[in-house]
């Protein structure tokens, strides 16, 4: 057995060392075997699967959507626990097909995109997974501000589609989500709190915050009109 002995990657001509030591970090990330030898597409999906055990948000669901599901581990962890639920994903990225789910490849702050996913889903979520982050530029809080533009974004879609009780999960960065949209996740949700899984690298700047126990919308209207 070969356990304990780091894979070394050679510095090959024209890589970056940054390019060399992602690679060397993935060869001997044990969360990126084990997504390949269980079949994983992401070693993310451990991530999804680490807050479930410690939220309990997966059971139960009926109606799940994935916003930024690309590649699509967190839907497979979703079809893996719950084979009879409906799951819609959205990403800009392509996604290759999951059987039992339906993934729809555009930008989720298009316009027409929040209709989209309310058609494919046919009905109120019990759970809206956001695993969206903006395209990093490398400025700290720019970078903060464009993720959580993207976090208000699925809030806002979460309590438009959620069911009275329903989850909402989402990716955030170091520091958690602001005040003010503490604040509203509060106001919607019974409990709010911010986790960061253990298969979340120690260098990553990376929160999911959880919130459970969804209030209900403040209007009266039926699911999908108005």
């Amino acid at each position: 057995m070969s356990k304990g002995i780091k894979t070394r990657v050679k510095t090959a001509k024209g890589r970056k060392i940054s390019s060399t030591r992602w690679l060397e970090r993935q060869l001997n990330d044990p969360y990126v075997k084990q997504a390949k030898a269980e079949g994983y597409r992401s070693r993310a999906a451990y991530k999804l699967i680490e807050l479930d055990e410690r939220f309990g948000f997966l059971k139960g669901a009926e109606r799940v959507v994935d916003l930024g599901v690309a590649p699509g581990g967190w839907t497979q962890v979703v079809r893996k626990r719950l084979p009879r639920a409906a799951v819609v994903g959205i990403d800009l990225l392509p996604a290759d097909p999951i059987d039992g789910a339906i993934l729809l490849q555009m930008d989720f702050l298009a316009d027409e995109a929040p209709d989209r996913l309310r058609e494919a889903l046919g009905g109120p979520a019990d759970l809206v997974l956001s695993d969206m982050a903006a395209n990093t530029v490398g400025h700290p809080q720019t970078d903060h501000l464009r993720t959580m533009a993207l976090v208000e974004a699925g809030l806002d879609f979460a309590a438009e589609v959620l069911k009275p009780g329903g989850v909402f999960v989402a990716k955030v960065l170091a520091g958690g989500a602001d005040n003010n949209l503490v604040a509203e996740l509060k106001r919607r949700f019974t409990t709010v709190k911010h986790a960061k899984p253990p298969a979340s690298r120690k260098g990553s700047s990376e929160w999911y915050v959880v919130a459970q126990g969804f209030k209900g919308r403040a209007e009266d209207e039926p699911f999908g009109e108005g």
